[in-house]
């Protein structure tokens, strides 16, 4: 947060310069990198829906620090309240993604070869593979891809142009419990709702609080196993 307010106030001062405010649009890499912050900075605020008013008296506070100017309001009893606003919008704007994952995974649960996982998450088997299944303490390979609901992707290991090594016991829960319960050779769709992913503080600015996740998971082989 700290950091956030502080890059915020230089982005707001640079945009006062008179070299900036006379562009019509950033021109130079000089401002077209001041642009970038800006669109940074924004979208790690974001869980903050901030009104166009609101974003106004953030920038009158940030005027008035930068400029030593006498605050109008008691940092001491005010700045504790921000990380309990930031978590009361934050859960507000999950609120609708949270119903439209529930419905997603209620329609997956429902399709023929998915079961639920002991905390709620469902797996749904695409190609039934006939190896081992991995133990908690394995070490196993595989090809998989994350997304949203609605089909956007925010990772895969195709990006990283190879399978992904990983542990059983240091992946997530939803993962341990899904990759448990598949054998070498299989793929599947591991649907993770927002309470076994990023839950209400999401992941700014792809992963929106109470986002419910999607992996298409192929398990390639047990790499150790212990």
């Amino acid at each position: 947060m700290r950091f956030v307010v502080s890059s915020l106030a230089i982005m707001l001062c640079l945009g006062t310069t008179a070299t900036f405010a006379a562009a019509a649009e950033p021109t130079t890499d000089e401002q077209k990198t001041f642009y970038a912050m800006g669109l940074a900075i924004s979208q790690s605020i974001s869980t903050f829906t901030l009104s166009e008013s609101e974003l106004e008296i953030v920038k009158a506070g940030i005027t008035d620090g930068v400029f030593k100017r006498p605050p109008k309001v008691d940092l001491q009893t005010f700045g504790p309240k921000i990380q309990l606003l930031q978590e009361a919008r934050a859960a507000a704007l999950a609120e609708p993604e949270k119903k439209a994952g529930a419905a997603f995974l209620a329609k997956i649960a429902a399709e023929p070869g998915a079961k639920k996982t002991e905390s709620g998450a469902v797996l749904r088997t695409i190609k039934e593979g006939s190896g081992a299944i991995p133990k908690i303490s394995d070490i196993v390979k595989v090809h998989y891809q994350g997304t949203l609901i609605d089909g956007t992707v925010f990772d895969s290991s195709a990006k990283q142009g190879e399978p992904a090594t990983l542990r059983v016991n240091e992946m997530s829960k939803c993962w341990a419990e899904g990759i448990r319960q598949m054998k070498v050779g299989s793929k599947s769709t591991l649907v993770c709702p927002s309470s076994l992913a990023y839950r209400d503080k999401g992941s700014p600015p792809l992963i929106k609080p109470g986002a419910t996740l999607v992996f298409e998971i192929e398990l390639l082989e047990i790499v150790a196993t212990k």
